[in-house]
Formats: structure tokens, sequence, C-alpha cells
């Protein structure tokens, strides 16, 4: 078995999930199924294909299904795919995930229609009409980013024929949203559409010391020039104010009982704490153009504009009584050095233009439906100097108070980041069943650091080229096989501090470092009918990992270098099944990842901290009355380390969902009524153990918790 980190058995339950779902749908009668048979291409794949014809896995998320989950927040898809999972999400605070073990990065991860943002905010999905993820290697959608996937949020436009809904939402512990949703055309010939969402909520979760409130006004228009022209544009306004979510730690070396911790306390619960404020600003202008034969040209631009109050009291390390020092975990009492963390106005400004042209051309003799493109992209983040100070000493009972020490007396860290990319996608068609696919992008960056002192300032140029290549069969109507391989870049500054300088000729401090390239192979089977669709994947993936070499205690000993790598193989399968009056949607991963190939032997073979090795996730619906629908969700997460010595083991969990959603006609109108209650069982366990700053956190799940909702729609 040590030989074979993935089992047969592994791989035999993944097949058996995809191909018994084939199999059962083929044994049952002939139905009508309302709606799209295969959703919309997600617009990260950049390919002119449904999903389940790309060699790639890209996951499509509608608003629909995101509102039978409850799902208000970018974290809450992690209860629908087994590939995705948590990475530090705290109430209050913006979203992160993990897809394949590995950490999105917030600044370089996310896209709003297919154009960079930064995802360190609260973003609202009140105007999205869904979230599409792309899992995989991401360097032919992004200039730099981290590994593994990409997340692209969907904005609402206006719909073809005028439509209003109202909804209203009720969750346990006192929080309450209300929303509309408008669309209409106007003109002559209808040419002119108008959709405006507004929605304001007040927050108030079972977590305690936590109420909060946030409203969102979106506008999107639309101009239909002409049969051949379209003009897109809309702008979006969001606030968010609440107290965020202080996770629990370690208690020395002892992983905490999770039945003896109330998950509803937060630590987050001085009387001078204060809530994190996001007050967000988005807008983007797409103007569409065909041109001649079926050539089509596009261009985009998109507007964010972030303002930030992100206030904490922060718990971090502790002194125990015995004298050691403990900076990674709290004391073995349960008390903990509490920090008054406090850094307002800060501001993250993102600008961005894509302009691409896509259509098919004839070459040899073979068929290309090329697209071209380039992305020029400016971020701009600005910042005052923060509060960290020493507060004194808290308690995981939550009774300890403290004095604040708001005084400003850190540096914070202002940055320009400026990037041109110019990009090639093409597929091939060497046969009818056969295709070669291509992607290639190639990256001009420049980047700019400065502490608000002055101080420490970097400013390096850096030019990367991301290749990817897929090749495709078509095995029959229903079926598909594919291969790809791919590279992602991630750039990195050599730190300043003085302990980093190095002699002549090596590089010095705020020089970049070599670009880190990932690298990802993947082998994949797929099927999408009107009622299946369904992948069974296998992923390599290799990502350099960078450490400081040297003793690192004087000026001049420390190298920053790459030193070994990350190295995540696993085996993904998924089935989306729908029959007469019900459906199911499942997945299944396991991971094997570990590090590999540092000069630290002792680092070789470690799993990364906070990465389940097996994952289920299931979301099961069926028809009991006319009009009324059961729905039952499992999510099962295996076991993972807390630490990144793999020294304290977070144990497994499983966790049901289940609700009751009921639709009704009332005269011209539709209602649709739902009650859900989260974690059935009322589950006790650590949900998550991020490790963030050199510090091991535990997030319990949340209790259970009942919602309701009613949705009208004029």
């Amino acid at each position: 078995m040590a030989n074979h980190p993935i089992s047969h058995s592994t791989v035999a339950a993944a097949a058996a999930l995809l191909f018994a779902s084939q199999a059962g749908a083929q044994t049952l009668p002939r139905v009508s199924v309302t709606g799209k048979a295969i959703e919309a291409v997600p617009s990260l794949a950049g390919f002119n294909e449904p999903p389940a014809r790309l060699p790639m896995q890209a996951l499509s998320l509608s608003a629909e299904r995101l509102d039978d989950l409850g799902i208000s927040q970018l974290s809450g898809i992690t209860k629908l795919d087994a590939s995705i999972s948590d990475a530090y999400n705290a109430v209050g605070y913006w979203s992160q995930l993990k897809i394949r073990g590995f950490d999105l990065d917030n600044r370089f991860n996310l896209r709003r229609d297919g154009l960079p943002v930064s995802g360190e905010t609260a973003l609202s999905l009140v105007n999205k009409s869904g979230i599409e993820v792309l899992k995989g290697s991401s360097g032919m959608q992004a200039g730099t980013s981290s590994p593994a996937g990409m997340v692209n949020f969907v904005v609402k436009r206006p719909l073809a024929d005028d439509a209003t809904t109202l909804m209203l939402d009720v969750i346990q512990g006192g929080s309450v949203q209300a929303s509309v949703d408008r669309s209409q055309r106007f003109g002559t010939n209808r040419e002119f559409g108008l959709r405006v969402n507004l929605a304001a909520a007040h927050l108030d979760p079972t977590l305690r010391n936590s109420k909060g409130n946030s409203h969102t006004v979106a506008v999107a228009a639309d101009w239909r020039v002409s049969p051949d022209t379209l003009v897109e544009a809309e702008v979006e306004f969001n606030r968010q104010s609440q107290p965020s979510q202080q996770g629990f730690s370690l208690l020395g070396n002892r992983l905490p009982d999770p039945h003896a911790v109330d998950p509803n306390l937060n630590l987050n619960n001085q009387p001078w704490s204060l809530p994190v404020v996001f007050d967000n600003t988005h807008a983007s202008l797409r103007v569409q153009q065909k041109l001649s034969g079926d050539w089509r040209a596009q261009a985009s631009l998109g507007i964010q504009r972030l303002r930030t109050d992100d206030r904490l009291a922060y718990a971090y390390g502790c002194s125990a009584a015995d004298g050691t020092y403990y900076a990674d975990r709290f004391c073995p009492d349960g008390s903990y050095d509490l920090y008054d963390f406090r850094s307002e106005n800060e501001h993250r400004d993102t600008t961005s233009l894509d302009i691409s042209a896509s259509g098919p051309v004839q070459l040899a003799g073979v068929r290309h439906d090329l697209t071209v493109g380039g992305l020029t992209s400016q971020f701009k983040s600005r910042f005052q100097r923060q509060a960290y100070n020493y507060a004194g000493t808290g308690n995981i009972d939550g009774s300890a108070v403290t004095p604040p020490a708001p005084d400003l007396t850190d540096e914070n860290t202002n940055r320009d980041e400026r990037s041109n990319e110019l990009y090639l996608r093409d597929r091939v068609a060497l046969t009818a069943d056969t295709n070669v696919w291509l992607g290639l992008r190639h990256t001009r960056l420049h980047r700019e650091s400065v502490r608000t002192d002055g101080s420490r300032p970097t400013d390096y140029s850096q030019a990367v080229t991301t290749p990817w290549v897929a090749v495709s069969h078509a095995l029959s109507s229903d079926w598909l096989v594919y291969a790809s391989w791919g590279q992602g870049i991630e750039s990195e500054v050599i730190p300043n501090r003085s302990r980093y300088l190095r002699p002549a000729p090596a590089p010095k401090p705020g020089d970049a470092l070599p670009a880190l390239k990932s690298r990802q192979t993947e082998l994949g089977l797929k099927t999408g009918t009107q009622r299946v669709e369904g992948s069974l994947t296998v992923f390599d993936i290799r990502r350099p990992v960078w450490h400081d070499i040297g003793t690192c205690d004087d000026p001049g000993t420390c190298e920053r270098r790459a030193d070994g790598f990350a190295r995540h193989r696993g085996i993904e399968a998924s089935a989306d099944l729908k029959w007469s009056g019900g459906g199911l949607f499942a997945s299944a991963t396991r991971l094997h990842a570990r590090n590999e190939g540092s000069t630290e032997a002792g680092l070789n073979g470690l799993v990364p901290a906070n990465v389940p090795q097996t994952t289920i996730k299931a979301q099961w619906r069926q028809d009991l009355l006319p009009g009324l629908q059961a729905q039952l969700g499992l999510r099962h997460e295996g076991s993972r380390f807390a630490t990144p010595d793999n020294s304290v083991s977070v144990p497994a969990w499983t966790v049901a969902d289940a609700g009751l959603r009921y639709m009704q006609g009332v005269g011209n109108q539709t209602w649709v009524w739902r009650a859900a209650v989260d974690n059935l069982a009322n589950r006790r366990a650590w949900r998550e153990s991020p490790w963030q700053f050199e510090h091991s956190y535990l997030y319990p799940l949340a209790p259970r918790t009942f919602r309701a909702s009613l949705e009208v729609h004029l």
C-alpha cells in the first residue's frame, strides 16, 4: 500500500460512481427534462464548447442551486464539490478556498465576468447568476496564479423577457435578508435592457458577538445596437459591516475536544472589538461585435475599488507559566496572547482591459477554432499605519477582558502591480472525433512595494510564458477521453530584510526570484447527456516550494530559494444525474499530497496542513408531491493535520443537511418556499485547521441551524 497512495479500491469506487450512474440512467424510463440539457460553457475555459466536451474539469453552479443550499458567500460552495475545501473561512471575513489541496491566491485566482478582481473582500452573490470553477492548471487563464484552479463570478444581465423576483431569507439566530431582482426591456424593438438588484440584510448568526449588516445595489444594462453588436454595462455597490470570527487553536501539543468547545463562542468578543467593514464598487463595460464570417470580437473593461477597515481582537501564541513560549498555538491551560489589530482605510484598486477575437480558420486542410487576445491590468493598494499591539491574556472560555491598545505602532506595505498579457487558444480538429487543444499566454509584469514609512522598497520586472496542451477523443457521441498538460507561474521578490543580504553577484533583496513554474498532468473520462453528466479524472500537480536556507539569525545569513516541491496526486469522480422528479449531484476525491525533494530530509513526505485526503459530497433531490421536493445533503471530509510537521491530526467528520422546497402558483405568480436545516445531527467537529501566519487555527463546524426563505416570481 505504501507504493500506491491512491489505492485500487479508491479507483474502483470512483469508477463505480461514474459508470454505475451511467448504467442506472440507461434503465430509467424516457422522461422530459425541463431546462438546458447541458449548461452554458464557463467563460473561464475560453473555448466555445459545452463542459462535457472540454478536456478539463469545469464546474458551473447556478444561482438556483446556490439558493437551494442557502449559499450567500463564496466559501459556501465547499458544500458542493469534493475537490473544493475551506482555507481559513471565518464568519465576517473574506472567503478563501482550496482546490485539489492548494490555496487559491485571492489576489490572482479570482475573476468577475472573466476579468481579474481581488478577493480580499466580501464579494456579494446578490447580483450573480452563478459561479464557475475551473479545476486544473490555471496558466492559460492567468499570467500569475497559484495552481489547481480559478473561480469566476458571473454577473446577472438583462433577460429576454421582463421579470421580477422578490426574496426573503431568515436564518436561525436572527439573520434576515430581503432582495428584489427586476429585469425589463425597453425601446421600439426592445433593444434596451435594464436589470436592477437590491438587497439588504441584518446579520445575526448563531455565532455570538458577530451582529452586522450588509447591502447591495447593482444595475446592469445592455443595448442591442444591431444583430451584430451588443453593448453591456453594469455597476455594483456593496457594503458589509460585521465583526469577524477569531479561530481556536491547539492547547499546547493537544487537540482540544470539539465537544468541549462551544461552536457559538466567538473569541473576538472584547468590549473594544470593532466590525470589519468592506466597501466595494465594481463596474464593467463590454462590447461584443460580430465580424465577417463566423468571427467575433469582444472588448471588456473592468474596474474594482475596495475599501476595508480590518479589525480584530487577535489571538496569537502565548507565554506559559513555566516560561515556555508557544508561537504557533495556545498554551496548554487555554490561555493565549491577545493583540489589538487594526488596519483601517485600506484601499485596493484594480483596473483591467481585455480585447479578443475568435473564429474558425482553415489551415492545411484542418479546421482551427482560434482565440487571440490581450489583457492589461493594474493593481494598486494603499494602506495606513496599523495597530498590532499586545493587549493582555485571553482564554478559550471567552471570559477574559483586556484593555484596548489602538496605537498605530506598525508599518504596512503599499503595492503597485502592472501586467500585460498576450494569449492564444486553439482547438484543432484532427478528425471528427479527435481534437488537439492549445493554450499559450505570455506575461510581462512590473511590481513595486514600499513600507508606509518609505523603507524596504522593491521594484522589479519579469516576463513569463505559460503553455497548455490537451488531446481529446470522442469514444462515442456521449463519451470523451482526454489528456492534458499545463504550466502555471508564481512570482515573488527576495525579502528585503537585512538577513537576506547576499554578497555579489547573487541577487539582492528587492530583486525578483526566479519564477516558480508549477506543472500539472491530467487524464480524464467524461460523459454528458440530457440525464447524466459525469467525469473520472486523475491528476498530478508539482509546485516548487520556497524555503529560507541558512541560519537566518544575522545579516547576510539567509537565502530565499526554491527547495523541493509540493506534489498533489489525486483521483476525482463526479456525477450529475437527472431523473423524472429528482436528481443527484455527487462527487468524491482521493488526494495524496506530500512534500518532496527538499534538502531538509525531515520535510519530505509530510502532508500539507488542513488538506483532507478523502472527501465526498452529495446533494440528492426527489419530488414527493406535486410542487413539493425533498432535499438531502451529505458532506464527508477525511482526517487532516493541524501543523506542517504532522504532529497533530484532526479527525474526519461527516455532516448531513436536509430541506424541503415547495413551488406553488398564485394567480400569475410563482411562489417558491424553502425550509432547511444544516448539520441535521448537530455534529461537533473541527471543520478545518488552517495554518496561517505561522500559527495553527481551528474552526468548528457550525451547529444545527434552521433557515427558511420565500421567493416570489411576479
